[in-house]
């Protein structure tokens, strides 16, 4: 059952990304604070395309799963109005299978511990029936904004 979903204009006030940078097109709450599904569509218009022959860059496969992770903020502070999520770390980053052009990335966030302004996600990439791209553990920092 999806909470809550955060299309262009709520993600813009979720995270700080714009175009071309913004790599995430939906977001989906199923669990606030817990477990976010995003979903970017790629396009052989876009940027990177021409760069490595319609081939998704893994790096930016990682910074989209980042970026998704910004949906769990809404559910684990007492508000995200002036909240600022800080991307820290990748580890245990393991790189599968590639996406291209006109694939459906899904990506998907777990919270795995959330201490002190700290948050420690898994994420999984994959594109089709469950293909994996990659996978990762996330580290964020929140803050209130000034």
């Amino acid at each position: 059952m999806i909470h809550k979903s955060y299309e262009t204009a709520e993600i813009h006030a979720l995270i700080a990304h714009r175009f071309p940078m913004l790599l995430v097109d939906r977001i989906d709450v199923l669990e606030p604070g817990q477990h976010v599904i995003g979903v970017k569509t790629l396009s052989a218009s876009e940027w990177w395309a021409e760069a490595v022959d319609g081939a998704f860059p893994f790096a930016l496969v990682i910074e989209a799963l980042a970026q998704t992770s910004g949906g769990l903020i809404d559910g684990l502070t007492d508000s995200a109005d002036g909240t600022v999520a800080y991307f820290m770390a990748a580890n245990r980053v393991r790189f599968r299978n590639t996406a291209y052009a006109g694939d459906r990335l899904t990506l998907d966030i777990t919270l795995r511990q959330w201490r002190r302004g700290v948050c420690r996600t898994r994420g999984v990439a994959s594109v089709g029936s469950g293909s994996i791209v990659a996978t990762a553990e996330l580290v964020t920092i929140v803050r209130a904004s000034a």
